[in-house]
């Protein structure tokens, strides 16, 4: 009796732990839960089981529904990373090529050029600023997480971004500098360049008192004298020398057959006599004097007209005197100046384009490509500019010298007439003068003209200063 009761207990128990569970299945399922005890128990277990189930597999798919989309999100951020380091690689290879410009710009000095480059140059700095900010907003919140691996990567391409811009930004700046100060250096000559010319204009317009215009005229000659042409014949031989010896060298460092040099020298120069010249027997001189002869030929080509023959200016014949005025005007305000610094103001006026043709006139293509590997300052000089080179500066020095003898022979009234000795001519010691010392001071009997050297002038008041000859034994 005590186990019924037992088990009875122990039935009302499950019953009423059924109905607890699953209120609405407990009357469909209690006669199978009464009859068998052990079925209701494995029923209950595989619910439970079927449940848990289904809920692993929903979180298993959310899992790899939340990979999927980070996945994603990642590829897009990655793409778009790309993209704009891409940008910043074009935009600085961009800037690059601008500063390349601006650099090209400087030598020769052209302001035009370094404007359009400056420009250039501060649009792709603009660019690399526009890109650092779109960088900053796209990326710069990842910086704060992540464990710190992306925002160290982040801070570090960044950085990198900056040590890219930072040295073109103040090579920038120093560029700007260097710009301003050539802007003050143009403006003190021109101010210069208008204090001389207003001075001049005032001296002849406006009538002064005696005392000063003696001032004026003891400070500043406004006529030359017949001694400032012969000082100024003195530096353009002074001139010739130094150019005539560096090109000489440079011959000479690239090998140059000299003697077949100074033979074609010697065989273009016009001559109704036939002179042989034994180079070994005249001295180590020989070649450097035939050089001098032949730069001295070409650039003093074309002397006696007004603008040697560049153009058909007729200046001197319409206002003799203020053609006259004009050009000791500009004699004395080119006398002090660089000739390198007022190309690189003025590349293309008169005195440019005197120096440009007779640049191209005495150094053949071949000449330059043999004496320095390449045409670039023939190129230069055929483009109206002028190199910045050791050899086209020497040659300017000359190119000065003669166009400011050129301004005072138009200075004078009358203008000196300049002559040249003969080849085979015989000497004229009143009208000559040999370049060659003889032992003693004195000539041997039987000197003969070989070649001329440079021309000589004879001045309106009768002086002569003579022409420089080779003399040679005629034979």
């Amino acid at each position: 009796m005590a186990n019924k009761v037992s088990n009875f207990s122990d039935l009302i128990q499950r019953v009423t732990a059924s109905c607890l569970l699953h209120p609405l299945a407990s009357g469909r399922h209690e006669p199978d839960e009464l009859s068998d005890n052990g079925a209701g128990d494995e029923s209950e277990d595989e619910y439970y089981k079927t449940e848990e189930e289904e809920e692993e597999e929903a979180d298993r798919e959310n899992v790899r529904v939340c990979e999927g989309a980070k996945e994603e999100v990642r590829n897009e951020r990655v793409m778009e990373m790309e993209t704009l380091m891409g940008e910043v690689f074009e935009a600085v290879s961009a800037m690059k090529r601008a500063y390349v410009s601006l650099q090209g710009a400087h030598c020769p000095w052209d302001p035009d050029k370094m404007t359009v480059a400056d420009v250039a140059v501060v649009a792709e700095l603009r660019r690399l600023a526009v890109l650092r900010e779109r960088f900053r907003r796209s990326f710069g919140r990842e910086r704060g997480g992540g464990g710190g691996g992306g925002g160290r990567r982040v801070g570090s391409t960044a950085a990198t971004l900056r040590e890219v811009v930072l040295p073109y930004e103040a090579a920038l700046e120093d560029l700007k500098k260097e710009v301003k100060a050539k802007e003050v250096e143009v403006d003190n000559l021109k101010e210069k360049l208008k204090t001389a010319t207003d001075l001049n204009g005032s001296n002849g317009r406006k009538g002064r008192s005696h005392q000063s215009k003696r001032k004026v005229s003891s400070s500043q000659p406004q006529v030359p004298a017949p001694d400032l042409f012969e000082a100024t014949v003195s530096q353009v031989k002074e001139a010739s020398k130094s150019f005539t010896a560096l090109l000489l060298s440079l011959m000479r460092s690239a090998h140059w057959d000299i003697g077949a040099a100074v033979r074609s020298i010697e065989a273009a120069i016009a001559n109704t006599t036939t002179v042989t010249i034994d180079s070994s027997a005249a001295g180590t001189n020989h070649a450097k004097y035939a050089l001098e002869s032949y730069v001295n030929r070409k650039i003093f080509q074309g002397f006696d007209h007004e603008t040697f023959y560049m153009d058909g200016s007729l200046s001197s014949l319409i206002d003799p005197d203020q053609y006259r005025r004009n050009c000791f005007t500009q004699y004395r305000d080119m006398k002090a100046m660089d000739p390198i610094e007022l190309l690189g103001i003025l590349p293309t006026c008169d005195f440019g384009k005197f120096c440009s043709k007779k640049y191209l006139s005495i150094v053949h293509p071949k000449m330059e490509e043999s004496l320095f590997g390449d045409l670039e300052q023939r190129r230069q000089v055929l483009a109206g500019n002028h190199p910045r080179s050791q050899f086209y500066g020497e040659f300017l020095g000359l190119a000065k010298a003669v166009w400011l003898l050129h301004l005072l022979a138009f200075s004078l009234d009358p203008p000196p007439s300049h002559f040249e000795a003969s080849k085979g001519a015989e000497f004229h010691p009143q009208y000559m003068e040999s370049v060659v010392r003889f032992s003693g001071g004195r000539l041997t009997v039987g000197q003969m003209v070989g070649f001329p050297v440079s021309p000589g002038f004879k001045l309106a008041n009768g002086s002569v200063i003579k022409a420089r000859v080779y003399l040679v034994p005629r034979s």
